[in-house]
């Protein structure tokens, strides 16, 4: 039974992503022939938090569909030391849910200037960015009351694929983004994964993935410490064993973000070495593996924040209201 608001908006993605991507066909139509005709050599995203991470969603997407570079956005370089760089001909692609956070809209204001294409992917469609940008996709994922995002994350990611597909024209990838909604409401409809009990006494914890599932295993390890009280840190699985690896003899619990794509193969033979050496390791599978491998990881990620929701409850946590967080956060 749903008891969360974070559970509720979870469970609303699929609706969420199915209408925006009908709504924002044309826009992104229109991005994507920009885009072509730019030929940017080089894209920056720009976020914070929960939007950083959908930022490194959008880098490895962008780097393997069209073969552009992407870098990280250092948002302090212009609202905190007033430096302006140097961005002609590149893309810029602004991450928020609000978009009120100044020092967000400095570096757009800044990277405007500095003479890059700007996108700006926002859920307040009020947010003083659309005066700003070039072109403002709205996420369309409507009011999100918990203050741990889901359903205006997973959206986040629905529209970097949605762009990128239309930018790179690429027709498989644009007829899978018509099965999303389905495949994501089976992951909603399907069993738990991991539980409250798989992490009895569980205070530290690592998240691996490879790729696009590293990417969102960011997020994943984010969720544990807002809304479950554990600390949880992200690695690729293929960085992990360049070093951290050496933490698995203390005992340390590991969630498996397994996306099957093209790192599949590698990834389970890190999770194999990791089992090896005593990991405590608890598995996230997407289940249908008969999708187009870059949506496999919002398919982890769906069932993940059902999951985590209830081990929030089952700790004694609230994951709608976690102590010291508010729904927008705006640093300088």
């Amino acid at each position: 039974m749903t008891q969360t608001i974070m559970e509720k908006e979870a469970a609303q993605a699929p609706q969420v992503i199915a209408e925006q991507l009908t709504a924002n066909q044309a826009l992104m139509e229109r991005i994507g022939e920009k885009l072509r005709l730019l030929s940017p050599k080089m894209v920056m995203i720009i976020g914070r938090g929960s939007s950083d991470h959908a930022g490194v969603f959008g880098k490895y997407l962008i780097e393997i569909e069209a073969g552009v570079p992407v870098s990280s956005a250092a948002p302090s370089v212009a609202s905190v030391y007033g430096k302006q760089l140097n961005l002609s001909g590149a893309m810029v692609i602004v991450i928020s849910q609000s978009g009120r956070s100044p020092d967000i809209i400095a570096q757009a204001e800044m990277a405007k200037k500095a003479g890059a294409y700007c996108v700006a992917l926002v859920n307040d469609e009020t947010s003083p960015l659309a005066q700003v940008v070039d072109d403002f996709v709205p996420l369309k994922a409507g009011a999100e009351i918990s203050v741990a995002a889901t359903k205006s994350y997973l959206s986040t990611l629905s529209a970097l694929l949605q762009l990128t597909a239309y930018w790179t024209q690429n027709q498989s990838l644009i007829s899978s983004l018509k099965r999303l909604p389905n495949v994501l409401q089976n992951m909603v409809d399907s069993g738990t994964q991991f539980t409250a009990d798989s992490l009895d006494k569980v205070k530290n914890m690592v998240v691996l993935g490879r790729g696009l599932g590293y990417a969102v295993s960011k997020e994943m390890a984010l969720k544990l410490k807002e809304v479950s009280s554990i600390h949880a840190e992200a690695f690729s699985s293929a960085e992990f064993l360049h070093g951290p690896v050496t933490l698995v003899e203390q005992g340390l619990a590991i969630l498996n973000c397994a996306v099957n794509d093209e790192s599949a193969a590698s990834h389970n033979e890190q999770i194999e070495e990791v089992s090896s050496r005593g990991a405590d390791l608890v598995h996230l599978n997407q289940i249908d593996n008969d999708i187009h491998p870059r949506l496999a990881p919002l398919v982890v990620l769906q069932r993940f924040y059902l999951d985590v929701a209830k081990v929030a409850v089952a700790r004694g946590f609230n994951p709608d209201e976690p102590k010291g967080l508010k729904k927008v956060t705006k640093t300088v």
